[in-house]
């Protein structure tokens, strides 16, 4: 049984609809920007993972990013937002990622069937 069989086993009727909706989104080639929100226990890195693995089980691209280090290790293969995408640590009003049309981070981005972008967000 692949990775992907066995996490299909665990889903639960929530995750489950996430999974699907961004699936057929990608299968479609539409080009949606869906935002999952919810408290820390939720399993939503279950379900980037889900996703993930799915996705590298068809040999496409997923980009898993994360705005903390800390973040990133949960995600397979994971990288923090600033490493993967340029973006310097220090902005200011003339700030831009390092990345430019042609280059290969460019390309990867382009080629990628999904950017999964966790945040942390505090409880109010």
């Amino acid at each position: 049984m692949t990775e992907h069989e066995t996490l299909v086993t665990q889903l639960t009727n929530e995750h489950k609809n996430v999974y699907e909706f961004v699936m057929n989104d990608i299968d479609s080639k539409g080009c949606e920007l869906f935002f999952v929100y919810g408290y820390g226990g939720i399993d939503k890195t279950f379900v980037w993972r889900m996703l993930s693995s799915k996705i590298w089980s068809r040999c496409d691209i997923v980009l898993n990013v994360a705005s903390s280090g800390i973040t990133s290790l949960l995600l397979p293969g994971g990288k923090t937002t600033h490493s993967r995408f340029a973006i310097p640590l220090s902005l200011n009003e003339d700030s831009t990622c390092n990345t430019s049309q042609g280059n290969d981070l460019a390309e990867l981005i382009i080629r990628s069937k999904l950017i999964i972008w966790e945040t942390k967000h505090r409880k109010p």
